[in-house]
Formats: C-alpha cells, sequence, structure tokens
C-alpha cells in the first residue's frame, strides 16, 4: 500500500459539484436566505445549555438520594453530547455566523465539555473532512488500536472480536479525550500530513487554562460539595462519560465505517481521481433523514453527506440541502448512500466492524481500493 505525505483529488465527475453548489447557491439566494444559525438554531443551542447545567446544578443540591443521582450523572451525559453536536461542532467549523468571533465563542463549547476546540479543527475540520477514509490521513480512522475501521488498517489477531467490544470502546470515547487525547495530539509530531507540527504559545496556553476549568466543574466542586462516597463519585462520574461517549462514539461512525461507503487509496504519486466533492459522496453516509427529534439531537449530524459537502453551513439547513444533493447525486449516476433508519445504520456499521475484524486475505489486497 502506498503512504504518500500529500493528497491530491481530481476532476473526475467534476461537474457534478459545478452543477451542486450552483443549485444550493441558487436555494438560499432565491429565499434571502443566510447559510449561516437562525433564531432557530440559537434557541436549540440555549435549551442544550440551559438542560445540561440545570440538571448539573440540581444535582449539586444534593436533595436527590443515590439513584436519582445516578439518573441525572446520565442526563448530564446526554446534555454534553447534545453540547458537542449542536453547538460546538457548528461553532468550530465557523457555521454559526459570518462573524469569526462569534464563531470562536460559540466554539468554546466544546473546550468548556472537555475538548480542546484548536486540536478538533485541526483533527477534524482539515484531516478527516478533507482526507475522508484516506488511510494514515483521516485521523477518525486511527481513534484507537483495539479498532480496524479500514480494509487499508492493519490487523491484528484481537480484533476478531471487535464487533463485540467497539460499542463498549466507544462509551469511553470523552474518557480518553478529555484526559489524554488532546494531550497526545499536543505532543504528536506529526499529524497526518503535518510534519513536525508546532503549537503557538497562546494555545499550550488554552489547552492547559480549559482544561483546568472542564476538572474543575465536573470534577473539583462536585467533590467539594456533595457528600457522596468516593466510590459513588466514581459511578457518577463514569455513568456520565459513557453515556456522552456512546452517543457521540456511535453517531461520528454511522457516517463512514459502514457498508455503503468507500475506502479509497490514493496512487503512487498521491492522487485520488475523484473530485473532492464525488470523494465525500462515495466515503460518506446518512442515516435517519426523516426523523426530526433525532436530527435535532444530533445537529443534522444524520446528514453527514450535506456537512461533509457544505461544512461552513450552518447544520439548520441541512434537511432542506439533502433534497437537492440527492436529487444531482442522481442526475450525474452516482451514490447518494444513507440507511433509512437509525438501527439499520447501526446494524450496517455493526456488520461493517465484522468484517473488518476478518484478517484480510493477501490476494485480495488490490480490490479493497474500490470499495468497502
Amino acid at each position: 500500500m502506498t503512504n504518500p505525505t500529500r493528497v491530491t483529488f481530481g476532476q473526475r465527475d467534476a461537474s457534478f459539484a459545478e452543477d451542486l453548489k450552483r443549485r444550493v447557491s441558487e436555494y438560499f439566494e432565491t429565499r434571502n436566505l443566510s447559510q449561516r444559525a437562525n433564531g432557530a438554531m440559537y434557541v436549540k443551542a440555549l435549551a442544550i445549555l440551559g438542560f445540561t447545567f440545570g440538571v448539573y446544578g440540581l444535582l449539586l443540591t444534593g436533595w436527590f438520594g443515590p439513584w436519582a443521582m445516578l439518573g441525572m450523572a446520565v442526563l448530564m451525559g446526554v446534555g454534553i453530547a447534545g453540547i458537542g453536536f449542536c453547538v460546538g461542532h457548528d461553532g468550530v467549523h465557523g457555521s454559526y455566523s459570518d462573524n469569526a468571533r462569534v464563531n470562536s465563542v460559540v466554539g468554546l463549547a466544546f473546550d468548556l465539555i472537555g475538548a480542546n476546540s484548536y486540536m478538533w479543527r485541526i483533527t477534524h475540520n482539515v484531516l478527516h473532512h478533507t482526507y475522508t477514509n484516506i488511510q494514515n490521513m483521516d485521523e477518525d480512522l486511527t481513534v484507537s488500536p483495539q479498532l480496524r475501521l479500514s480494509p487499508h488498517s492493519e490487523w491484528k489477531p484481537y480484533h476478531r472480536a471487535q464487533h463485540l467490544y467497539a460499542f463498549l470502546a466507544y462509551s469511553l470515547t470523552t474518557v480518553f479525550w478529555v484526559f489524554a487525547k488532546d494531550y497526545k495530539y499536543f505532543f504528536q509530531k506529526d499529524l497526518g500530513p503535518y510534519k513536525d507540527k508546532k503549537h503557538a504559545p497562546a494555545e499550550w496556553a488554552r489547552l492547559i487554562g480549559m482544561k483546568a476549568v472542564y476538572y474543575g466543574w465536573t470534577l473539583v466542586i462536585p467533590w467539594m460539595v456533595l457528600n457522596v462516597t468516593w466510590w459513588q463519585f466514581v459511578v457518577g462520574l463514569l455513568a456520565m462519560h459513557m453515556t456522552a461517549g456512546f452517543i457521540l462514539g456511535i453517531v461520528f461512525q454511522l457516517a463512514h465505517v459502514v457498508e455503503t461507503t468507500e475506502f479509497p487509496l490514493p496512487d503512487a504519486t498521491g492522487n485520488v481521481e475523484d473530485a473532492w466533492m464525488v470523494h465525500q459522496l462515495r466515503t460518506t453516509a446518512n442515516f435517519a433523514r426523516k426523523n426530526r427529534l433525532l436530527s435535532w439531537y444530533v445537529g443534522g449530524l444524520n446528514y453527514q453527506i450535506e456537512h461533509h459537502l457544505f461544512p461552513k453551513v450552518c447544520s439548520i439547513h441541512y434537511p432542506a440541502l439533502s433534497e437537492i444533493v440527492q436529487a444531482t447525486a442522481k442526475e450525474h449516476g452516482l451514490p447518494y448512500p444513507e440507511s433509512e433508519t437509525f438501527l439499520g445504520a447501526v446494524g450496517s456499521h455493526y456488520r461493517m466492524l465484522k468484517q473488518l475484524s476478518r484478517a484480510p486475505v493477501a490476494a485480495s489486497e488490490p480490490k479493497l481500493a474500490v470499495a468497502a
């Protein structure tokens, strides 16, 4: 397998991108709509923030018994995942406002829930969104050595059972993220195509400062205020993290590691034949587009195709754009991967994990560049 340090995209089916961008521009222009957040998006953000910290406030009162407090910890996890989906994610992508300062402030929601927004811009906005499902370039394919998420990733004997333990691993997503992942990436010399990556002193300061804020409100304050044993405290903390981690982990995996997505390999010179927008179509999948409640909660991330094609457009517009994208893809004879339901997408992801759990056959290796 080739391992280029730079990947470029070709022009195959480039007319799709031209037609799609024109139609999406017409959609916003003819309706006099901004591509950024509208009032409904801000109301949703305030609702999710209010819910999460409202539960947090009730938890700190100490008025409730152990089981009720455990339930609140689970609700906190639901809220934290919602903040990541509906507030931080759009903010870090710069899709809330045309004002960069507004986006920066909104993006701090990520830091507030323990994830460094600066590092997310590098690993997610740049590496994942640019080089989706390309081995050694897309950092999302290497979230854990215990998981094999691409047919081009190295296989280990323990991967045989990954379809059995993967969902438990997802529940530990935020534990690893807030206590290890960001630090690991800051100290890591190479990130995808970035070699010997340096980070400004201000970003190091923000990493340390915002981590301190996060540890303060999730660890220090509850420990000082609540009259609980150490093991009750640990159980509650794990309940919060495992709930948030599982929700975040599964939603993001359903977008790229399913049976309908592809894992293209660049040639020896680092070239991928497809135009970039076509590459996004082939490597990304939607799910449960008609489920309004799910769409509201996950911040439109069940419309991952639209998000990858137009990452700076606010997620509130994805349902409308999906009709345009699907119709344009059909006209150009291109795929529009999706699962009609959430459970259907989970099933497809499970089967994909099981497929990737098998030891690859050397003779069939060249065929893996076509599709997963």
